[in-house]
């Protein structure tokens, strides 16, 4: 099993503002290099949302945000006791899983829901148990391991399940989420004109008695937190919404999530609607008020936090922002803003989020989801520390706060240098004398660029960023360390024998080519089929051949051999003679991950199975067909190709739990 840790070793203050810098290694696409620096084990107990921030001079420190040191309120399902504690409730799990190609296996669910835990999420929406067995099976092991699993902090996450207001789906929640410590359910229904007229075709006495009926026998059922959505309230009748929120507080719904389903309001509009609820919805002052904002204006964020402002004392939010259509409000976004304004402009607002599991809960989303983080993204995007301006380096070098409102090892990002400079065609735009000299590394012969004259400080830069490697397994082992990952005796040897593979044929390795290795060996499903070997051959001269032999679980080879319009296609034809499980590929894509005609490759592809692999749409109750996600990596791009489609097919068949090929004859 490997297990993703941060890096924590800092020292911690006491008051509410800190200046103590963090000491952590440098995240680099500059070569790997052996370090003698072994990470000392973190106590989360002590660290609990009180993150430092960078070293500040003597001068007044009036834009670096303040960190209140409260602790996380006692859990209690209808009230908070420090009325500035903000909860979040994450549905990374079940509506970020309906972005298209998102779908996860159970094991990738419980590892995402074990990291959410670990980052200090107050809520967990695992899922929508009534969508599939599948889907039922996922939550109640998250319900039963998550849910029970208490973090050193002494936190331990509410489980919830969804459900549509009708017996069946709560009755399975329910059933689901029972065996969590904390468990709820969390129920919706239509209530904007337009969705009642033209979807559920029912008045609104009908929907107000659904509703009520609903909460009321999820309460009957034993559970003593239910949550209450009225679909699409951002389009709602104020009136009605009002009416319908009063009736459900007396069924004994305990939170209201108030969801702008279709991304439709803006900021003033929608704090203004939580503001309206909150002062003439009937018994509002026992339940707390909760946000759902979708992102299709790209006003999720905003929205969240003016609704925050507002009154709310939920938000609901995913990881990287992914979800439905243009997805959700991005956790990453609003904890930072709450973190980093909650004093001075949000009232004091602050959560219980340790910001420092940002980083690495936002790669293992992206790598099992399939749905890969863009350069830009706040917070998360790996252009979101980066200065390649020349004025802005300038300003980075005399002063970090002169561009950076948030310290990135806050979130636990690791860079190569602490201005995050990166040498490009914009930074020729210093107005200053520049002093290029060229000198010898010892090390490996690599020619290096030292950049002077810069006020008295020195720009470094590496030719092509690399040095030459010489790395063996401890060595190896503490790089992994330095970057925030630990595994165990076997995932170390596995990783160390492909980064031997490849270190062999590539003379520079990066960090970013030994994460991108990472994903290849360890964020994959369950193996089913593994590729033994591949041969092909291509060109003008003929039809392109692929010969591949794969490896099904209990170790016995089978062989094909195809033809296709081209190497890819006929390896993939090969692959599906020996499977025999009927596929269509929907996406395929290719990337390099450094520059460099020897750069490694990694291969991204979407597939979806023809004949099984339904489930639910919560929202819609339509069926719909799921779709998998596979990723490679690979010196060839052929080989990288077929590891993703590989990877691809392994996790559909693991998705219902089938572990033993469907292979008639032995080898193909």
């Amino acid at each position: 099993m490997a297990f993703i840790l941060l890096n924590p070793n800092f020292t911690i203050a006491t008051t509410a503002t800190t200046t103590t810098r963090l000491k952590y290694p440098a995240f680099s696409t500059a070569p790997i290099s052996s370090s003698k620096a072994i990470l000392k084990n973190p106590n989360p107990a002590a660290l609990f949302f009180k993150p430092p921030s960078h070293s500040l001079p003597a001068e007044p420190t009036s834009q670096r945000f303040l960190v209140r040191s409260a602790l996380r309120p006692e859990y209690i399902p209808n009230r908070i006791a420090d009325p500035k504690y903000v909860r979040i409730f994450d549905t990374t799990l079940r509506d970020g899983e309906q972005s298209p190609g998102a779908s996860m296996t159970s094991k990738e669910k419980i590892d995402i829901a074990r990291q959410l835990a670990k980052l200090g999420v107050d809520i967990i929406e695992a899922g929508f148990p009534a969508a599939s067995k599948d889907d039922f099976e996922a939550v109640k092991m998250i319900a039963k391991e998550v849910g029970n699993a208490v973090e050193e902090d002494g936190h331990v996450p509410v489980i919830c399940g969804l459900a549509r207001c009708n017996r069946n789906d709560i009755s399975t929640s329910w059933e689901a989420v029972k065996y969590a410590k904390r468990p709820r359910v969390h129920t919706f229904i239509a209530t904007s004109e337009i969705h009642m007229r033209y979807k559920l075709k029912k008045s609104e006495e009908e929907v107000v008695e659904i509703a009520t009926e609903m909460v009321k026998y999820a309460r009957s059922l034993g559970c003593n937190d239910v949550e209450f959505s009225p679909e699409d309230a951002g389009r709602s009748n104020r009136e009605f919404l009002y009416k319908i929120l009063g009736e459900v507080i007396k069924a004994g719904a305990t939170t209201l999530n108030i969801p702008d389903t279709v991304g439709y309001t803006v900021p003033d509009e929608f704090g203004q609607l939580i503001s309206d609820i909150k002062s003439n919805t009937p018994g509002i002052e026992n339940v707390i008020i909760s946000t759902h904002c979708q992102n299709d204006l790209g006003l999720a964020t905003a929205n969240t936090i003016a609704g925050a402002c507002a009154g709310a004392r939920q938000v609901e939010v995913t990881i990287n922002g992914i979800g439905e259509r243009a997805g959700n409000a991005s956790l990453e976004e609003v904890v930072m803003t709450i973190k980093c304004r909650g004093e001075q402009v949000l009232g004091g607002l602050y959560t219980g989020i340790n910001t420092r599991h940002i980083t690495m809960t936002s790669k293992m989303v992206a790598e099992y989801s399939g749905l890969l983080v863009q350069p830009h993204k706040a917070i998360v995007g790996a252009n979101a520390f980066a200065h390649e301006s020349g004025i802005h380096q300038d300003g980075m070098l005399k002063h970090k706060e002169t561009y950076e409102i948030i310290s990135p090892e806050d979130i636990g990002l690791f860079r190569d240098n602490e201005s995050g400079i990166v040498l490009g065609k914009l930074s020729m735009t210093l107005d200053m004398k520049r002093d290029v000299t060229e000198e010898t590394n010892v090390n490996g012969g690599q020619k290096l660029y030292f950049l002077s004259g810069l006020r008295e400080r020195c720009i470094e830069k590496k030719k092509d960023n690399y040095r030459t490697i010489n790395l063996g397994r401890h060595a190896l082992k503490t790089r992994l360390l330095e970057l925030g990952y630990e595994f165990g005796d076997k995932e170390l040897g596995d990783i160390f024998w492909r980064f031997k593979a490849v270190a062999e044929r590539k003379k520079n390795l990066t960090d970013v080519d030994l994460i991108a290795l990472i994903s290849d060996e360890i964020f994959q499903p369950k193996i089913v089929w593994s590729l033994g070997d591949l041969q092909v051959t291509c060109g003008t001269l003929g039809l392109s051949t692929a010969t591949v032999r794969l490896i099904d679980a209990g170790g016995e080879d089978h062989v094909a051999c195809s033809v296709g319009t081209g190497p890819v296609d006929s390896a993939y034809n090969a692959i599906d003679l020996i499977v025999k499980e009927q596929v269509t590929l929907l996406e395929y894509g290719l990337n390099a991950v450094t520059e460099g005609i020897d750069a490694l490759a990694t291969t991204r592809v979407l597939i979806r199975g023809n004949k099984s692999h339904t489930s639910t749409n919560a929202m819609t109750g339509e069926t719909v067909h799921r779709t998998f996600s596979g990723t490679g990596a690979g010196m060839d791009i052929v080989v990288s190709s077929v590891r993703a489609y590989i990877n691809a097919l392994n996790k559909m068949l693991g998705f219902n739990g089938q572990t033993n090929p469907k292979v008639i004859g032995g080898s193909s």
